[in-house]
């Protein structure tokens, strides 16, 4: 039986909240970052994308290519407010959801066309969505989650694209072969080189020649642009995590030597995170007494991966937790309500050159280990 897949997005996520709170900025070019020399575009409105004006670009260029752009800092309490929100609805009323993003989700209706159909059903949900929360949302339907996502993309602003069963090569076939997700600059380009600038050109492809070309992405690739996709929707579960506890070899109360602990903790954790395009949204300290006394604390953050933003938060809830003056056997750390999504989405929060400090730590780390580079702060 052919599967029932929706992708829904939030359109331009971040300019639509600061738009939902200040009304002023509905039909005017707005930039989601920092207005500085060294700051980087978060997000953007579709009036600023006219002039050349996208995601991560340095600031001073987006400035000068669109001088009239209202800017905006950013805040991710609010986004990460009305994303739990839009997660709520759905819970509430799909059978199966996966959280891919701060501002997308997955969703697998299969066999609700007996009792409702399935694009009536969805775009009631999206209406649903829209009415309350105020924000706008576009989805694509279809058989796999990569005809979905790029139906999403083809609907956008604001609307809803259903491709029939069958119909998904015709549906890929005129489209530029960047609209294939996960498609990098770099892969692009060397498709681009071949001939492949279209998806209809991949179709015609023989898969043999695709996989000696990009190895088994080219597979991926030729299977994506053929509209073949059996990747499942996973249900999104608010208590995956990941976590790092130390049991010291001496009980201790030596404040700095505890401070580096929980700094190394979050720095690994962080790249972790980071390293499987993760996001997290909770962070929960441990402490255990030289008693055996164990107690924790929790805070609900803006999902991030940003080790600067982590360590902060961190440190202030151990300074909260901490209040016994007792030796300390044991500290643990641990980050849960973990979506995916990129680095990126903290670029209001860090400048440029925090942004560049840790892409190229990250770069080293994954080139020769975790351990091979550290914080000063470490040493």
């Amino acid at each position: 039986m052919p599967r029932s897949i929706v992708h829904l997005d939030l359109d331009t996520f971040f300019v639509s909240v600061e738009r939902l709170q200040n009304s002023a900025l509905i039909g005017k070019p707005v930039i989601i970052g920092r207005n500085g020399d060294r700051g980087v575009v978060a997000s953007c409105s579709y009036e600023a994308r006219k002039f050349g004006v996208h995601s991560a670009m340095p600031s001073r260029m987006a400035k000068q290519l669109c001088s009239e752009a209202i800017w905006v800092l950013g805040d991710m309490d609010s986004y990460s407010k009305y994303s739990r929100m839009v997660t709520d609805i759905l819970q509430d009323r799909a059978p199966l959801v996966e959280k891919a993003s701060i501002d997308e989700h997955y969703l697998d209706i299969t066999g609700m066309d007996k009792y409702f159909g399935c694009v009536k059903w969805t775009s009631e949900l999206r209406q649903t969505i829209i009415r309350e929360t105020g924000l706008p949302i576009s989805f694509g339907l279809s058989e796999n989650k990569t005809v979905s996502k790029i139906a999403t993309g083809q609907a956008k602003p604001n609307g809803q694209l259903n491709v029939d069963y069958g119909n998904e090569k015709p549906f890929l076939a005129p489209l530029p072969s960047k609209k294939i997700p996960m498609l990098g600059p770099k892969t692009h380009k060397i498709l681009s080189n071949m001939g492949l600038s279209l998806i209809g050109t991949i179709q015609q492809m023989p898969v043999e020649l695709m996989q000696g070309a990009l190895g088994e992405n080219g597979v991926t690739i030729w299977n994506n642009a053929n509209g073949i996709d059996s990747s499942l929707v996973l249900p999104y579960h608010e208590q995956k995590s990941m976590s790092s506890e130390q049991t010291f070899e001496n009980d201790t109360i030596d404040m700095q030597f505890l401070r580096k602990k929980i700094i190394s903790m979050i720095d690994s954790l962080a790249f972790d995170l980071r390293k499987d395009g993760r996001l997290t949204g909770c962070i929960t300290l441990k402490i255990r007494y030289s008693n055996f006394d164990t107690h924790t604390m929790q805070k609900r953050i803006p999902y991030t991966s940003s080790d600067k933003y982590l360590i902060t938060t961190a440190l202030e809830l151990f300074k909260k937790l901490y209040s016994r003056r007792m030796l300390i056997r044991l500290i643990g750390m641990k980050f849960s309500n973990l979506v995916s999504g990129s680095y990126q989405i903290n670029l209001f929060d860090d400048d440029a050159k925090d942004l560049n400090l840790n892409r190229a730590m990250d770069s080293i780390r994954n080139r020769f280990g975790k351990e091979f580079i550290t914080k000063a702060a470490l040493m």
